[in-house]
């Protein structure tokens, strides 16, 4: 993380929160700073560490560390969740069917898929809707990233003895789209005009005209050259992931906490959040030379009229 992107979410947080400003207690004497605060938050969030192992570093109690963890994930879902958790907006629906059209996938929007994150301390009592084919209490992710490897959807919280359809449908990913608000996406191939976009997929997921799957044992030229490269392209979420658990190693080891899911949606969110913001933050520049503005401040969701019920029915049964 860059320093610049470091100042800009201290200075998010203590705008939000101001448990992080450096205020004097009962008798005068000076508390912690808002750089102790967060930057106790974001080692334990990067590294996966528990809080007395950087009392040392930053001269604050482990009570403290995990006070200041909670606190800072609640104030990056909330300064920076309406920004970086966004859905594509127009510009952003552009600039993703430009990007996956040059590399032979027109109208494709991202990639989906799920993770797992184990949970440790998962509660006796709820370790059996819990525990899934990993053989482990977790907690699942499901995700839709670009190549660019940012992370456009995030749905967590299903137990981990889902499967990728179970949370499917629970999932908002296509709620704009079953709403009638999403942004409008035409194109054509081998003749035919599509005017919805598609994720890609594994087996798992449904026949659904918004999910593009791959051709188990395909037969000939053409159809073992799509599942090439249908293949190749749905990686984009799994590199994602990778990047994701790299960099925030608190998801990559099992989680310790003994609450609720909530405190782990809290991180998961905040996790996703950041990462969002270091992919904006290392784009090259050649991006930027495809005419759209990527970067901005306070990008605001687009939000249209709802549909009816006969509307939303009919664009269920057009996914379906």
């Amino acid at each position: 993380m860059s320093r610049h992107v470091f100042n800009r979410i201290r200075e998010g947080v203590v705008g939000y929160d101001d448990y992080f400003e450096c205020k004097e207690d009962a008798v005068g004497k000076i508390g912690y700073s808002s750089y102790q605060k967060c930057t106790a938050a974001i080692r334990m969030l990067a590294y996966g560490v528990p809080g007395d192992l950087i009392d040392e570093y930053v001269h604050m109690s482990e009570s403290t560390c995990l006070e200041s963890l909670y606190k800072f994930c609640k104030a990056m879902i909330a300064v920076f969740g309406p920004e970086y958790l966004r859905e594509p907006t127009a510009e952003d629906t552009a600039r993703l069917l430009a990007m996956n059209a040059s590399r032979g996938f027109p109208g494709m929007l991202g990639s989906i898929d799920c993770m797992h994150w184990e949970w440790k301390n998962c509660p006796s009592a709820w370790q059996g809707q819990y525990k899934g084919h990993v053989r482990a209490c977790t907690v699942i992710l499901e995700a839709v990233a670009s190549q660019d490897l940012w992370i456009w959807h995030s749905f967590f919280g299903m137990a981990g003895s889902h499967n990728d359809i179970n949370v499917l449908q629970r999932s908002q990913v296509f709620a704009r789209l079953a709403e009638g608000n999403s942004p409008p996406v035409n194109f054509t191939v081998n003749g035919h005009n599509y005017d919805k976009g598609y994720y890609l997929g594994d087996g798992i997921y449904p026949q659904w005209t918004t999910i593009v799957k791959t051709i188990p044992n395909p037969v000939g030229e053409k159809r073992k050259r799509f599942a090439h490269e249908q293949e190749s392209a749905r990686k984009d979420v799994e590199r994602a992931f990778g990047v994701l658990q790299s960099r925030w190693g608190i998801v990559r080891y099992p989680a310790n906490t003994w609450s609720c899911t909530q405190k782990l949606w809290e991180v998961m969110t905040a996790c996703v959040i950041m990462h969002n913001m270091i992919v904006e933050d290392e784009r090259p520049e050649r991006l930027y030379d495809q005419g759209f503005q990527f970067q901005g401040e306070n990008v605001v969701p687009e939000h249209g009229v709802a549909a009816t019920f006969e509307q939303f029915t009919q664009f269920h049964e057009d996914m379906r």
